[in-house]
């Protein structure tokens, strides 16, 4: 069928361009800034050059440029002054695909190129992204800086005048801290309804209390318990600080979903599908954000896949807040530097097999080396007709300083000693048959000559549980010979000590068996924060609760003394058992001197609340509370003395007991705490008012004449009587009970 050109327009003047519809031409072909600007960045911290020493700067720049990706040709422009001649710092940069541009920001964002440039690179987007909707304005205003305003002291509660520590009790829906008072009530300092929506956590050194809540953390201190820190984490579950409290972890099962048009405070689009954000505490501001790792699958002896668990914390500490790292199971451990949180040395370090590393809980100092170093502990399974490994690697040099074989391994545990001068590898072994098991202690002495190992062979079943004394040379193990299996009924355990020989100027020896408590169901051991005592317990059990009190340096008279007692570094004696019905948890305060027992809310229903007892296992209060669920006690940092100061202060500890003596005694014939306050500030008062009476008849001119408190003549001659009261102490008598 041939055209029809009856309603074409007889000349060009009828012609009517707008009545056509372009719409879909536009739609077709118009170009999206948006995704056309995607692959390009912007890097800032350039030097400025002249035009002739560009293409050098160019090539220079992008041996680092190409290392994420690929730089088109001629896809580097920087910008010239035309004024000096010069460039002008910064360049924008083509990537070939917009996914290597953000590798580009997320890994060479900080970088440095010379002693006094670094590197900041961008999204081109970004200046759309946050300069759209009047957010940047086109005239520049010099930031106004706040004036300085003195925060409140984070540590006061160290300054108590009788030397209490505090404690969070968290029941029902009501969170509070309290002071102390061993047999009374504790003291309330503050007490809030709905203060967390899941736990609260304190900080390693105490200065924070970290509640909880569905959308992020936040910290909480001083004496007002004011918000000192918020940190936005949608769905948070797990919270873990830095030993020095410097940065945080937070994680979520739920990966993070942020969208560009509705930002979350403090997070970026990069945090998007991520589940853990390490934090920087101070200022708020997250420093990275990482995904889950899927763990491999594994199967048991039936060929059933086994249940993976999670391994928290994921990201672990170096003990100087220098390192995190985080293991990929079975192919690498990777390494980052705070606060940059750069990849070491930019890649991870492959250990093939790799199930487990711990880092050091102190600055390791070895024997003949005099370099920083940091170090941790891994081992790996057996792998075909490879035998299994531990290893001891330093960072940041990445060398491994000794590695021991072991053979017919099912499972291993790697447990540091606090001042890491031992890590002790606790290695399940089976037999040839793998019917029986057995375990092995491989015990390194990190700060000896060539990091030795002494091997304890002589334990005959399975260790369920193993804790080394803190500061201290000395551990606990639990054993068992039955096969652990969750039922209601517990099986049989051991509990056993163990010592170092005593040697000729104080070194310490092998290790060698004190003694073995056969028939016990304890499955848990605490020890107190300062060494010595230790709490053998049982826990989460509905047949048995047994709480057994040791102590590890009984003074015992010389004469009383076995052979083997004299030759070890420990004189054991329990001191006191007691029991706690549904007890789930166990808490010594910082200073050794007190330990809570809690049956939690969290773990089942069934009489909670807690106990007191101090460190002999005297039970000093017990209080049932409906829906208790935790009693943590409030950590100290460490103390500013130095050791020359503490050893005399341990030297002349009766005479400083005696005073505290008569301080809990004042205490506890009082009848009224109030009005032991009253007075005390009445004194004060009193003590206040005489200064400035003196002080003003000094100015008056006045003759003062003190007769030892007991007569005061004033400038008129008269004589005031003024009562003096004398405590005098009639009789003293101490006596030891051992």
């Amino acid at each position: 069928m041939a055209p029809s050109y009856e309603n074409l327009p007889l000349d060009d003047d009828e012609f009517d361009e707008s009545q056509i519809d372009f719409t879909d031409l536009d739609d077709q072909y118009q170009v999206r800034l948006d995704e056309g600007l995607d692959a390009f960045v912007v890097v800032d911290g350039l030097p400025k050059v002249p035009e002739e020493n560009i293409s050098k700067l160019v090539k220079f720049i992008l041996r680092k440029l190409n290392t994420v990706g690929r730089v088109k040709d001629d896809g580097v422009y920087m910008p010239l002054n035309e004024e000096t001649g010069q460039t002008e710092g910064f360049a924008f940069v083509e990537y070939n695909a917009p996914s290597e541009a953000i590798q580009a920001v997320k890994q060479l964002h900080g970088t440095p190129l010379d002693k006094k440039h670094t590197m900041a690179v961008n999204k081109l987007t970004d200046i759309d992204r946050y300069g759209r909707e009047g957010r940047i304005e086109e005239e520049y205003h010099p930031p106004q800086i706040e004036e300085f305003q003195q925060k409140d002291h984070l540590r006061s509660w160290l300054g108590d005048h009788d030397g209490r520590d505090q404690m969070v009790m968290f029941r029902g829906e009501k969170v509070g801290v309290f002071w102390n008072e061993k047999e009374d009530q504790p003291e309330p300092v503050v007490d809030r309804e709905n203060w967390t929506e899941s736990f609260v956590q304190w900080s390693p050194q105490g200065t924070y209390l970290t509640s909880i809540h569905a959308q992020g953390v936040q910290l909480w201190g001083s004496k007002n318990w004011s918000r000192q820190h918020r940190f936005a984490h949608p769905g948070v579950n797990l919270v873990d600080f830095s030993p020095n409290e410097q940065y945080l972890t937070t994680w979520s099962h739920r990966p993070l979903q942020v969208d560009e048009n509705h930002p979350v405070p403090s997070l970026s689009i990069d945090e998007d599908g991520k589940n853990y954000i390490i934090w920087d505490v101070a200022t708020g501001k997250p420093l990275r954000s990482f995904a889950t790792l899927e763990a491999p699958s594994t199967t048991d002896a039936d060929g059933n896949p086994v249940k993976k668990k999670m391994q928290w914390p994921t990201f672990k500490w170096s003990a100087d807040d220098r390192y995190v790292a985080r293991m990929n199971q079975g192919q690498s451990i990777s390494v980052y530097e705070l606060p940059r949180m750069n990849l070491l040395d930019k890649t991870t370090i492959k250990i093939e097999g790799v199930m487990d590393f711990e880092w050091a809980p102190a600055n390791p100092k070895r024997d003949g080396i005099k370099t920083y170093e940091q170090l941790f502990c891994y081992w790996t399974p057996e792998l075909g007709s490879n035998p299994a490994k531990v290893g001891l690697m330093t960072v940041p040099s990445k060398e491994v300083v000794r590695t021991r074989n072991l053979f017919n391994v099912s499972d291993a545990k790697l447990h540091w000693q606090s001042d890491a001068a031992y890590v002790c590898v606790k290695v399940d072994r089976h037999s040839k048959s793998k019917k029986s098991m057995a375990t092995n202690l491989e015990i390194f002495r990190v700060k000896e000559k060539g990091v030795p190992v002494e091997v304890v062979d002589s334990i005959k079943d399975t260790v369920i549980n193993f804790a080394w004394e803190p500061k201290g040379s000395r551990f606990v193990l639990i054993t068992t010979s039955e096969p652990i299996a969750q039922t209601a009924v517990p099986p049989k355990t051991a509990v056993s000590f163990f010592a170092p020989e005593k040697l000729k100027g104080g070194a310490i020896g092998n290790f060698r068996h004190i003694r073995t408590v056969d028939k016990k169901n304890s499955n848990a051991i605490y020890w107190s924060p300062k060494g010595r005592f230790v709490v053998v317990a049982t826990l989460q059990s509905q047949q048995s609760c047994d709480l057994d009190f040791w102590d590890l340096s009984f003074e015992k008279p010389k004469e009383d003394r076995d052979d083997k007692e004299k030759e070890l570094a420990a004189n054991l004696q329990l001191m006191a058992t007691a029991e706690h019905y549904g007890v789930t948890d166990i808490e010594w305060d910082p200073t050794g001197r007190y330990v809570a027992t809690v049956a939690s809310a969290f773990r089942h229903q069934m009489e909670n609340g807690y106990h007191l007892y101090d460190f002999k296992g005297t039970l000093l209060r017990e209080e049932h509370i409906d829906r208790f669920k935790q009693l943590i006690w409030r950590p100290r940092p460490p103390t500013l003395l130095s050791k020359e100061e503490q050893a005399e202060i341990r030297k002349n500890l009766r005479n400083y007991s005696k005073i505290f003596d008569e301080q809990d005694l004042a205490k506890k014939n009082t009848a009224n705490r109030q009005v032991v306050e009253a007075r005390r500030q009445m004194l004060k008062e009193w003590l206040e008012w005489r200064e400035s009476m003196i002080r003003m008849l000094e100015e008056e001119g006045a003759e003062i004449e003190l007769n030892n408190g007991k007569v005061h003549r004033d400038h008129d001659g008269e004589v005031q009587e003024i009562e003096e009261i004398v405590e005098e102490i009639i009789e003293e008598h101490e006596e030891v009970i051992s």
